[in-house]
């Protein structure tokens, strides 16, 4: 496993049993951005850095009973809180690295990640893993709760010109990894960007 997994398990792996008590609120938010994914019944859809499982059951509901829900995270811990939450009913869970999905190529429809993108080791060929297992069309969102100001404020740090969310660097990121990015919000209450899977 490389310093940056170890890092980020480190990090996620001490923080997953509370980690939904420090953000009670957020559930509205990640339904509304589900509803912008433009999710079909019987949609395949997968849940990038699932977490606790926040977004599983909006997913779920977008997709309906004969869709399928894959929520994967790099923590065990993690994925045991999405299980004692009762948020393994709404999706398949993988103990996987975003960075090596075991789904094959065209697999899905959509991408769903949120508070994925500054923990991307290498993001431009996460991305782009992203993108192989999603068809040509198939939409990516890219979420946070709340936006990129709001965010590097309750973490105490400024933002920078290098920061990935930026429109300026994400834009030209998703390009280079086989996406192209259709709508950027980055608002006091959320930040979400879609793309969509280009051929």
């Amino acid at each position: 496993m490389s310093d940056d997994h170890t890092r980020v398990q480190e990090f996620f792996g001490a923080r997953a049993a509370d980690w939904d008590g420090r953000f009670p609120d957020d559930g509205p938010a990640y339904a509304a951005a589900v509803a912008e994914l433009g999710l079909r019944e019987g949609d395949r859809v997968l849940d990038a850095g699932c977490g606790t499982g926040r977004a599983l059951p909006p997913l779920r509901a977008a997709v309906g009973a004969s869709g399928t829900v894959v929520g994967a995270d790099l923590t065990p811990a993690m994925l045991e809180a999405a299980v004692s939450a009762g948020r393994d009913r709404d999706g398949r869970l993988l103990l996987a690295d975003v960075a090596e999905l075991p789904l094959r190529d065209e697999a899905l429809d959509a991408v769903f990640a949120a508070g994925l993108i500054a923990h991307l080791p290498r993001p431009a060929d996460n991305l782009r893993e992203l993108a192989r297992v999603v068809r040509t069309g198939g939409t990516l969102a890219l979420f946070h709760p709340i936006g990129r100001a709001a965010l590097a404020d309750r973490q105490g740090r400024q933002l920078t010109p290098d920061d990935l969310r930026a429109e300026v660097n994400l834009r030209p990121l998703l390009t280079g990894s086989g996406w192209s990015m259709t709508s950027y919000a980055d608002e006091e209450a959320r930040f979400l960007a879609l793309a969509v899977r280009e051929t």
